[in-house]
């Protein structure tokens, strides 16, 4: 039986399972208009999971052949996955920020060697061991994605083209690049304080801190600051006060200013962690050996190792931009170092 929630004022939530993932299911919004629902994100590409939002929908009074439109909040699988499904059965637009549409028209493209081979020379530059990298040098080590491709693009600051809705995009890149909360500027139907509601993606979740890792393109050498952008993102969220979240993952909350002063807060206390990692200089791998994670180093299963690494190193180079550590390279390996 697929579990709906109803959040009042034309808004309501279907949980749809991510399958064999500890975040159990994604938060999939069906938002009423004039002309029919509107899906915010569509969950994980899988039969059981097209099931439950098929059935979902039912259950909140439509069905999948009456969606008219699918907002995605950002290209991960788990919120972009069901897209292309949900557009060939109801002929709706799907809409996505130019730059994780970016994303997925390269995810689409690129050949799995020429992902593989990117992957084992960033992973190798952050130091990590011949016996990570091996597995990565297999062609089957890396699935052939082939996401949808969105119609319609989203504009920062735009009202979305929901007729009887106010649905503005808030662009909050840091997770991924293009990544939109939408602000439902709309007085919130139980009539708690705040500026309307918003749909917060995986940018601001009740208890779980999202991954920043680094934004990859194989064909962009720059320098990007992930971490940066996602601060930057948060306080710009903090500033709408919103009566209510409503998260991709987990339950709604209030007190969005609140939780973004706590995330604020825990990457503090990150980069301060690392600054003191960094009496000795380190690669990522040997910072990411010693941060704190949900269990030890040595039970991290190798692809979120990788992940862990990228996660260091978006850390890392907050702190190279605010001047308090430089890199240095040597045989083909970044090391930080404390500057001065």
């Amino acid at each position: 039986m697929s579990k709906t929630f109803d959040h009042g004022g034309g808004v309501r939530s279907v949980a749809v399972p991510i399958p064999d993932n500890p975040l159990g299911h994604t938060l999939v919004y069906v938002v009423d208009t004039d002309r029919g629902p509107v899906l915010v994100d569509t969950g994980w590409d899988d039969p059981g999971s097209w099931d439950a939002l098929a059935a979902g929908l039912i259950a909140c009074g439509t069905s999948v052949q009456e969606v008219r439109g699918v907002v995605i909040t950002h290209h991960h699988p788990d919120h972009h996955g069901l897209s292309g499904r949900v557009r060939e059965a109801s002929g709706a637009w799907v809409a996505m920020h130019a730059a994780d549409a970016a994303v997925v028209r390269r995810t689409r493209e690129a050949r799995p060697e020429r992902w593989l081979g990117y992957m084992s020379a960033k992973l190798a530059a952050a130091g990590a061991p011949e016996e990570h990298l091996t597995p990565l040098r297999s062609p089957r080590a890396l699935p052939r994605l082939s996401p949808a491709l969105p119609d319609r693009e989203i504009v920062p600051g735009d009202l979305l083209d929901l007729p009887g809705r106010r649905l503005r995009a808030v662009w909050t890149p840091g997770h991924t690049p293009g990544h939109v909360c939408l602000h439902l500027e709309e007085e919130h139907p139980s009539g708690l304080p705040g500026h309307g509601r918003l749909f917060s993606g995986d940018h601001l979740l009740p208890e779980i801190t999202p991954h920043i890792g680094l934004y990859e393109d194989p064909d962009d050498a720059t320098a990007t600051d992930p971490l940066g952008d996602y601060l930057d993102s948060l306080e710009r969220v903090g500033r709408l006060s919103p009566a209510e979240v409503l998260p991709a993952h987990q339950y709604a909350f209030a007190d969005a200013a609140g939780r973004v002063r706590e995330l604020l807060a825990h990457h503090e206390e990150r980069l301060g962690g690392l600054l003191a990692l960094l009496a000795v200089p380190r690669t990522p791998w040997q910072l990411a050996e010693r941060m704190s994670w949900n269990r030890p180093w040595g039970e991290i299963p190798h692809p979120s190792r990788n992940i862990a690494v990228s996660e260091a190193e978006a850390h890392v180079r907050r702190l190279v931009k605010r001047g308090l550590v430089e890199a240095v390279g040597g045989a083909g390996v970044v090391v930080y170092v404390r500057s001065g």
